[in-house]
């Protein structure tokens, strides 16, 4: 945690923000994988740990902004418990670390909700992302989720706080980057041909928890990088294969790295590779070039969309003008994701509060094939802490579909493009703060190897 006065200056920020009622938020339970004592490893709450900071299952709280009066509901351990738990800090000990004095029993929490029912008071919830936090909304009185909907109030009030990340944020997510790039230096280290992909995912795993870490997400280690996200780690490495790992360290405080590499097995790219592995780096290097306050993360988008309809143009791949190209979206057959997202207490920053507030701030999404998948659009801002990802991939289910359809046939050389269908696909991610003048690069360089 850090120290209690960040939470409780956290905490006015949100109240000052909102203006009135009761700010409702559920901290996340223990959930059974296959019975009830055998659990998924706890992840606290995004939300609760950056307004409260507790990692502990079994905690709700409740924020009174018209009386100024802050509420922990949770059970202190019995006996029971600490025999398969060991002993840790009372609830209330761990409370006051978070500058919190008042304490109730969580079957409280239902009384404390009535009497705001009573005082007509509004009381403001957080969209719900797991099926037990909508089940206690069911639950709770002044709360219908039939009915209403969670408070834009309140997710633009978060929002606006954790997207600027603090000194104390910044340094707690490069020790994540840091040991991010050295799960990457390691997965290197070990590519090579016979070995299995599930030897490398292993390897990362292993990075990470020498370092008291947990992954932020689950890691994409694979020989298919055409598959997005792909979480199957049961291929033999061969010659010739591009290897695409994406994976992140979570810090013990919880904020999270996120970077992707894309490698040749043999070490040695060959010749065809090598072209499509200059134009994504081209890509990814104008595209970092770009970052400043000011910008609006989609011109930066569209900077790396026609660098890459440029360099696949120059292949043969693509024809026509590059700027019509883009727009029309005909790069996206290519390049079909977004070129980055917020990052922090959520290798996905606040993904489960909306991508309109936390990545468009309020306009709405393009429908573009595409385009329509940007994470992140609005205008930069300083101390937004975010990705750099562009990607290049050959999808055999997808160009199947498109030239069946002839989408975008007078941009896209069909008949050039059939030769690269087991192409695979590259990526390369990095994670940037926005400063005052330009983007600082968090962590460490992944230096990849390979050449024709």
């Amino acid at each position: 945690m850090f120290k209690k006065e960040t939470y409780i200056q956290r905490r006015l920020a949100l109240k000052k923000n909102v203006g009135k009622g009761i700010l409702l938020f559920l901290g996340n339970d223990e959930v059974g994988a296959n019975y009830a004592d055998n659990c998924y490893p706890f992840r606290q709450d995004s939300t609760f740990l950056y307004f409260f900071g507790l990692p502990y299952a079994g905690l709700s709280a409740v924020i009174d902004v018209d009386n100024d009066r802050e509420i922990i509901f949770g059970n202190e351990l019995t006996v029971d418990e600490i025999v398969w738990t060991g002993a840790q800090p009372t609830l209330r000990e761990k409370c006051e670390s978070a500058g919190i004095a008042h304490i109730k029993r969580p079957d409280e929490l239902d009384a404390c909700l009535q009497a705001a029912v009573r005082q007509r008071q509004p009381i403001h919830y957080l969209p719900p992302y797991r099926a037990e936090h909508r089940i206690k909304l069911w639950a709770l009185p002044g709360v219908h989720p039939s009915r209403e909907k969670p408070s834009v109030e309140f997710v633009k009030a978060v929002v606006n706080l954790r997207n600027y990340k603090t000194d104390e944020e910044v340094a707690e997510i490069e020790k994540a980057c840091r040991v991010t790039a050295e799960m990457h230096r390691a997965a290197i280290a070990l590519i090579r041909p016979g070995r299995y992909e599930y030897e490398v995912a292993a390897e990362i795993e292993a990075v990470a928890q020498r370092h008291n870490c947990r992954l932020s997400f689950p890691t994409i280690a694979t020989v298919n990088g055409q598959t997005l996200h792909n979480h199957y780690h049961g291929n033999r490495i061969k010659r010739g294969d591009l290897f695409l790992t994406d994976a992140g360290a979570e810090t013990e405080m919880g904020y999270a790295g996120d970077m992707s590499s894309t490698v040749p097995a043999d070490g040695v790219f060959t010749p065809r590779q090598r072209e499509i592995y200059d134009i994504q780096v081209a890509c990814h290097k104008a595209a970092v070039a770009a970052l400043r306050p000011g910008i609006r993360f989609e011109t930066v988008y569209d900077i790396s969309a026609r660098v890459i309809t440029e360099g696949l143009t120059a292949l043969g791949l693509m024809r026509g003008d590059a700027d019509e190209a883009v727009r029309e979206g005909a790069h996206a057959l290519f390049y079909p994701h977004g070129l980055g997202h917020m990052m922090g207490l959520d290798v996905h920053d606040m993904e489960n509060l909306g991508e309109t507030y936390v990545g468009y701030d309020g306009a709405p999404k393009s429908k573009q094939f595409g385009r329509r998948s940007l994470r992140l659009a609005r205008t930069l801002e300083t101390r937004f802490v975010h990705t750099i990802e562009p990607g290049i991939y050959f999808i055999p289910e997808l160009i199947d579909q498109w030239k069946s359809e002839k989408k975008c046939a007078s941009f896209i050389c069909y008949d050039k493009v059939e030769a690269y269908r087991d192409f695979g696909g590259i990526r390369n991610e990095e994670d940037y703060l926005i400063t005052e003048t330009g983007a600082r690069l968090l962590g460490t360089k992944i230096t990849t190897p390979g050449k024709a």
